[in-house]
């Protein structure tokens, strides 16, 4: 699992942060988010998977990592 975020959609609400701060980061500069890490933890899938879900701009996705 790779998980990609979009800055540019990005408008800084946090759900991502609230939601697994292991991961993900708010930018101190400008409020958007950036990635600890772009490679969870298998065990964070759920986790990741409800930021996605949850982002209100659709600025996070998430592939397997192949490419």
């Amino acid at each position: 699992m790779r998980i990609h975020v979009d800055r540019e959609r990005c408008i800084g609400s946090g759900t991502c942060v609230l939601t697994l701060p292991a991961v993900f980061a708010q930018d101190d500069e400008d409020g958007r988010v950036r990635l600890t890490g772009d490679t969870p933890t298998a065990e964070s899938r759920a986790a990741v998977d409800h930021a996605v879900l949850t982002c209100p701009v659709s600025a996070i996705s998430v592939g397997d990592g192949s490419s």
